[in-house]
């Protein structure tokens, strides 16, 4: 399958980020290349970095990109790795932007053989790099406790109805292992109110997004990536995130407040004794969404929120 992936909020993203043309970029998740592209296109002297765990992805972005050459350099690296490789590989010390986006890409979830997806068939897998030798979301659901199991939903998925769930999937393969999405799929709807599945427009996505992000760990130092990201921004140099659900957009959220917060001693402190500056502010105060027509052309982009943050 072609990997296909629409940028979501492009134009919100380009001007959030305040592109100069001599400027250090870095795109921590370049997907099929479609923000990187916009930003590499208003660089004339500047630089864009931009990485990728997913080696469909590089190979795609390699396509996309390959009229920036020498104006982008490709990087095969989960993104929480890129702070220290730009420093220790490339002796960047400052940028003057980051790019962040925390969605799967259509390629990821269209493509059976990935395991992402209940609505096409495939092997349970979910690995954003299919080379690592980390555990795939088929070792989870025949492995896991049923109080393992129902953490990772309600945690990463908030999923009402997780222990019902957990406990329907101990019974499964207790008869045979749970190999392909759909078999997993009929196991989270048969957990469910005939009613609520027929509402929810995917009511399996919940225990899906649970368990992609288990296996990848996404969350795991997101919080760490983006204070390092925001350490290395020159003045005035520009952070964008896009988040696609609240876990993720709450630690966003919080890294961001207190990065443009000043004094943080409790509220009856006569004097402030915590010396906590504010190295940044806020772009905007509440997240930007797609617009209504944006929606209506991309589905995934229903469920985006984009923070923007300036460095002082």
């Amino acid at each position: 399958m072609e990997f296909k992936h629409i940028p979501v909020m492009l134009n919100e993203v380009v001007e959030g980020l305040n592109i100069k043309k001599d400027g250090i970029y870095v795109d921590c998740t370049v997907g099929g290349g479609g923000h990187s592209f916009a930003i590499a296109s208003k660089l004339t002297t500047g630089h864009l970095f931009a990485f990728d765990r997913d080696e469909d992805a590089i190979k795609k972005s390699k396509q996309t990109l390959k009229d920036f050459a020498g104006k982008v350099t490709l990087v095969k690296a989960n993104y929480k790795e890129a702070p220290n490789i730009l420093k220790t590989e490339f002796g960047i010390g400052k940028i003057d932007g980051f790019l962040i986006d925390l969605g799967v890409s259509s390629y990821q979830l269209d493509e059976g053989d990935r395991g992402f997806s209940f609505v096409h068939d495939g092997i349970l897998d979910m690995r954003m790099d299919k080379n690592e030798e980390t555990e795939t979301a088929r070792t989870v659901v025949n492995n896991y406790t049923y109080e393992n199991l129902v953490k990772i939903f309600q945690t990463y998925g908030e999923e009402e109805f997780s222990r019902n769930i957990a406990k329907n999937i101990i019974k499964a393969r207790e008869k045979e292992e749970i190999k392909t999405t759909f078999q997993l799929r009929d196991i989270v709807e048969s957990s469910m109110p005939k009613k609520v599945v027929y509402s929810r427009g995917g009511a399996s996505k919940k225990v899906f997004q649970a368990l992609r992000i288990y296996v990848n760990k996404e969350l795991d130092e997101l919080d760490k990536l983006l204070e390092s990201l925001i350490e290395m921004l020159s003045s005035d140099g520009r952070g964008c995130v896009l988040t696609f659900h609240s876990l993720e957009d709450r630690i966003v959220k919080n890294v961001f407040k207190f990065a443009s917060t000043g004094c943080i001693c409790p509220p009856r402190t006569p004097i402030c004794i915590c010396g906590h500056k504010a190295v940044a502010e806020l772009v905007n105060r509440k997240p930007i969404i797609a617009s209504e027509q944006e929606q209506k052309q991309n589905s995934r982009s229903t469920c985006a929120k984009l923070r923007i943050l300036k460095k002082l």
